[in-house]
């Protein structure tokens, strides 16, 4: 049986161009950086975002060829002076990508949740430990505004290691960067799933779930695992049915 190899191959974190290229057209798309406007130049994105130059020459490159900003021999790199149509693009490639990820919270909820409960039952100090490492890297990399999604994918990872059950990981792995997908459906919506509030929402939870597996608390752990996605899922609901979609597409 053939296997599209993009949909099943195993996708790792975001690579540091994906997640200036982002960054950027966030900005575009808030108005941040207006048409015209040039961007910060290649040494100060590689100081401002702790990147090399190959990263930051990749980025532009491809915001060239979507089309939303454009190289001048000598200049500079400036936003193209009608941004929005192609970000009307992205906005409805977005609906499709927020479909997808709906998809994907179906199969962790399916996968997680009694992972959750078994890590509460079976989990080493040491990878007590790992849970706790990535617990606090999230913390970190908020507090600096930094992007989260590494962080989160790493805690989801411990706990699914921590079930001792190698399938538990593999699974997580194979969904790689789908698994927590906030970094692929910004564009048009940073104010809801980027924002600080939105984040430490998400840590609230996140600690719920920790707390009750250091406690060993099987149950209480299942149950935790369950809020925190099923509160994922109708975030995306709300951004795909009319919240924060709806009123980036009004702006655009």
């Amino acid at each position: 049986m053939s296997m599209n190899d993009d949909t099943l191959a195993p996708v790792r974190r975001p690579k540091l161009a994906d997640r200036l290229v982002e960054e950027i057209r966030t900005r575009i798309s808030s108005g941040d950086l207006k048409p015209g406007s040039r961007l910060p130049t290649e040494q100060q994105l590689t100081e401002e975002h702790r990147v090399s130059r190959t990263v930051v020459r990749e980025a532009v490159t491809r915001l060239a060829a979507d089309g939303l900003v454009t190289a001048r021999q000598g200049a500079g790199v400036f936003v193209n002076d009608r941004p929005e149509a192609l970000l009307g693009s992205l906005l409805a490639d977005m609906t499709g990508k927020v479909s997808m990820v709906l998809n994907v919270l179906e199969v962790r909820m399916a996968i997680e949740i009694e992972a959750a409960a078994l890590a509460a039952q079976r989990r080493t100090a040491s990878q007590e430990a790992d849970i706790r490492v990535a617990f606090s890297a999230f913390d970190k990399q908020l507090s600096r505004g930094e992007p989260t999604g590494a962080a989160d994918f790493d805690f989801h990872r411990a706990i699914a290691a921590a079930t001792s059950n190698p399938f538990y990981v593999e699974i997580l792995d194979v969904l790689g960067r789908r698994t927590i997908p906030r970094d692929l459906v910004t564009t048009v919506s940073a104010s809801l799933l980027q924002s600080s509030d939105y984040q430490q929402r998400l840590q609230a939870e996140h600690r719920d779930i920790m707390n009750a597996i250091i406690d060993g608390d099987a149950t209480s752990a299942r149950d935790a695992m369950r809020r925190h996605l099923s509160a994922s899922q109708r975030r995306y609901q709300s951004l795909l049915h009319g919240g924060d979609l709806a009123r980036s597409a009004a702006r655009a």
